[in-house]
Parts: structure tokens; C-alpha cells; sequence
């Protein structure tokens, strides 16, 4: 072989050492960089432990919403029921109280004087109906006379000394009251005896 032919050898020898050497340090820092890169890696069992417990409490918050929407919808559902109630009673108590009028004035024409029978008679049935209805509308009379005078049920309009009753007692009567079941639509006007 010639020195020429060697020489070649020799710096083709050379290249491809350079060119391993440097292959290698490429390859060392491409691998140091993958590792700076990459966290540890964990353990399977304790990734597989906080997505549980993860999971869990994402259900629980599901969970706790869900039970504060029933809770919230029942209670809608019970106030719905009993504003309907109470707008049906309010509905009946003005429309009572509207024939209370009616019937007080059937009540003044009653214990008017009439010397015409069968006009008296007529008088009488039709406020015996009014009753009738507000009877049908669950309406009653609050009782007054010889009662102890009570403010829920009674307005006092004038007050009595008289020995005969005892001490608080409705003496008079001058309006009835009603009411319907536990609600006063109206008091009834009274005079007191020995406040």
C-alpha cells in the first residue's frame, strides 16, 4: 500500500472515531436531557390510590348537590301546597265576608216591623239561605253573648257596669263576628261588661 492510501485510511479512521465520539456524546446528552425531563416515575398502586380518592370526592360533592336539590325541591313543593291553600281560604274569607254584609242587612230586615206576612216570610228564606252558604264555606259565627270578652274575637266598643254579669264579659252584641276554622275574617262588635 502506498503512504497515500494510508494516509486516507488513517484520516477516514480518524473521522469515524470523531464521529463515534461524538454519536456517543450526543447520545449521553440526548439521554440526560430525556432524565431531566422526565419526572421519577411513581408507583402505580399510589396513582391508582389518589385517582380513587379523587373520584370519591367528586361523588361526594355530587352527592351532597344532589341531596341539597331534593331537599331545595321539596321544599318548594310543600310551600307551593300551602301558598295554594292559603290563596283558596283567602279567596273564600273575602267572598264570606262580602255576604256577612248581605246578611246583615237580611238580619235588620228580619227584626224590622212588617205587617205584610208572606213579605216577612220571604224575607226570612232568603237569609236563611245566605247562613246556608257561608255554613257550606266553612263559616261560623264567633260566639259573644255571656262570653269572656277576648280580643282575638272581639272588638270592644263601649264598656257597662252591671251587677247581674261578671267581671270581662260581652253584655251586647252589635255586629257578629265569623270566622273560618281558626282565622277571623271578622270580629264581632261587642259591648263589655265590668272591664
Amino acid at each position: 500500500m502506498s503512504e497515500i492510501e494510508k494516509d486516507s485510511l488513517n484520516t477516514e479512521e480518524t473521522n469515524e472515531t470523531a464521529d463515534t465520539t461524538e454519536a456517543a456524546e450526543t447520545a449521553e446528552e440526548t439521554a440526560e436531557e430525556t432524565s431531566a425531563e422526565q419526572p421519577e416515575e411513581k408507583d402505580p398502586v399510589a396513582e391508582l390510590e389518589e385517582k380513587v380518592k379523587a373520584l370519591e370526592a367528586a361523588a361526594a360533592a355530587d352527592k351532597d348537590k344532589y341531596l341539597r336539590l331534593l331537599a331545595e325541591y321539596d321544599n318548594f313543593r310543600k310551600r307551593s301546597i300551602q301558598e295554594k291553600l292559603n290563596a283558596s281560604s283567602e279567596a273564600t274569607a273575602r267572598a264570606a265576608l262580602e255576604v256577612i254584609s248581605v246578611i246583615d242587612n237580611f238580619e235588620r230586615a228580619v227584626a224590622a216591623e212588617c205587617t205584610d206576612e208572606n213579605y216577612k216570610k220571604g224575607v226570612e228564606m232568603i237569609y236563611g239561605q245566605f247562613n246556608e252558604v257561608i255554613k257550606k264555606l266553612g263559616v261560623e259565627e264567633i260566639e259573644a253573648t255571656g262570653v269572656e270578652f277576648n280580643p282575638n274575637y272581639h272588638n270592644a266598643v263601649s264598656q257597662i257596669e252591671d251587677e247581674n254579669l261578671g267581671e270581662n264579659v260581652v253584655a251586647q252584641v252589635y255586629q257578629k263576628g265569623y270566622k273560618i276554622g281558626d282565622k277571623v275574617i271578622r270580629c264581632a262588635m261587642v259591648v263589655v261588661a265590668n272591664p
